[in-house]
């Protein structure tokens, strides 16, 4: 058989199960919950897409995609469900979701998705009368090209804010490399063949510590008005956090937001997380395309590409210093920093920065090391970078040792929080600092 004829015998056999899968998932009688209407000529519609309601579309949940799953390269995950639970940050009335197969290096072809609201916190059974199928510009199934991604249309669905929330898709054929979210400090789920509408759980008795896929979350909100992206590396992303508790500062401070929101100057804010462990402001990872983007590289993407966003906040910088092999210039580090603060302000967002916190008594660490990160942090707290400064270093530091974290706040590696530690990073967070535009000139 020649190439050209193979090509095409696949793109057939692709098709077919399109087709197939569509019949099998239009004649099915259950009820999702999701309005119908009668067309012309006797055919019903496929889910509305316009939740009946009103809001403003907000991030409720985000993960940045990293880099390809290793073991993933040939089958991706061809026939199994994979249920990632995620952790909305927000309520709302509808939801939507965005798939990637950013790290993938042929087509991902999803013939069914859908999304329902956990009936329980780590668990993969959902809630009574709360699932509802997926549908891609009303279509059931959809073919994510490599390096691209892709928006669903929104279903009704009722989700309650610090809900977990299950995201199921299903791939019948191989679609390798996974794109995939390594330290989603989080339990997934994966169920051998086709159990995407399941409700039980009972089919998912794989686990996994990754979310696959699946980079966001967004829902028609009436108690949220935009989305703050915080953008950072594993102190953003949460790794020593507890699975499965939501104790990332982040996360404790979407609940400080939600609880202050129309107070004093609080804004009515969502916070997602694009934290990726490992990142650097400079320098990317290895592979095509890169793997653990730089920070210059992904902003557009994993920042200003998200839904309503209205203020960044960025912690990002020590990286740059504890993995580039010779001494890094701190001055190449805040000007790094300040690309990012102009392309947010070029879209009229305000960023706040946080300072580096200190890492004595960790691997990468030096004196001449040290030095460089006090320096980073001189030019940030003089203003000279952010809009509005968040203090972690003076806030985390052990006071008698402030090269080193308190021991309380201390995860045991000299590096990442505790989650008091967390706990106190979000507590430190000046919540007014999120409202306002930015300004014309830093």
């Amino acid at each position: 058989m020649t190439k050209r004829h193979g090509y095409a015998l696949l793109s057939a056999i692709i098709a077919v199960i399109v087709v197939i899968s569509g019949a099998i998932y239009l004649g099915a009688a259950a009820d999702d919950g999701t309005a119908r209407n009668t067309l012309a000529g006797g055919r019903t519609s496929h889910p509305s897409a316009a939740p009946a309601s009103t809001g403003s579309w907000v991030g409720s949940w985000s993960a940045s995609p990293v880099g390809a799953e290793p073991g993933t390269e040939t089958g991706g995950m061809a026939g199994r469900s994979v249920r990632n639970v995620v952790h909305a940050g927000a309520g709302g009335t509808g939801a939507r979701i965005t798939l990637s197969n950013l790290y993938g290096q042929q087509p991902l072809t999803i013939t069914h998705a859908s999304l329902a609201v956990a009936a329980a916190v780590n668990n993969a059974a959902a809630a009574t009368g709360t699932m509802r199928r997926l549908t891609f510009g009303g279509s059931l199934s959809v073919i994510i090209q490599p390096g691209q991604q892709v928006l669903s249309d929104a279903v009704r669905v009722e989700i309650p804010h610090d809900a977990d929330v299950l995201v199921t898709t299903y791939s019948p054929i191989p679609s390798g490399p996974v794109t995939y979210h390594p330290h989603a400090q989080q339990i997934s789920y994966v169920a051998e063949g086709d159990r995407t509408e399941d409700v039980s759980g009972t089919p998912y008795a794989e686990q996994t510590p990754y979310w696959r896929y699946l980079t966001a979350l967004d829902v028609l909100s009436n108690e949220s008005a935009g989305t703050v992206v915080a953008f950072g590396d594993s102190l953003t992303d949460g790794i020593t956090s507890t699975v499965g508790a939501n104790s990332r500062w982040t996360d404790i401070l979407s609940d400080r937001v939600r609880s202050s929101a129309g107070t004093a100057d609080v804004p009515r804010y969502s916070i997602v997380n694009q934290g990726i462990s490992g990142n650097q402001v400079l320098a990317d990872g290895l592979g095509r395309p890169a793997e653990n983007q730089a920070g210059v590289a992904r902003f557009g993407r994993d920042v200003l590409d998200r839904t309503n966003v209205k203020a960044v906040v960025i912690d990002l910088g020590v990286n740059d210093i504890l993995r580039n092999p010779k001494l890094a210039d701190p001055d190449r580090i805040t000007d790094g920093l300040r690309t990012l603060v102009r392309q947010a302000h070029a879209r009229g967002l305000r960023v706040v920065g946080a300072t580096l916190m200190p890492f004595q008594g960790h691997r990468g660490y030096s004196s001449a090391r040290e030095a460089v990160r006090l320096q980073v942090n001189a030019q940030i707290r003089a203003g000279k970078v952010y809009d509005a400064v968040v203090d972690f270093d003076k806030a985390l530091r052990d006071p008698y040792n402030p090269r080193r974290l308190r021991a309380d706040y201390d995860s045991g590696d000299h590096l990442h929080p505790s989650d008091k530690g967390y706990q106190r990073m979000a507590e430190v967070f000046d919540l007014e600092d999120l409202k306002g535009a930015a300004p014309a000139e830093l």
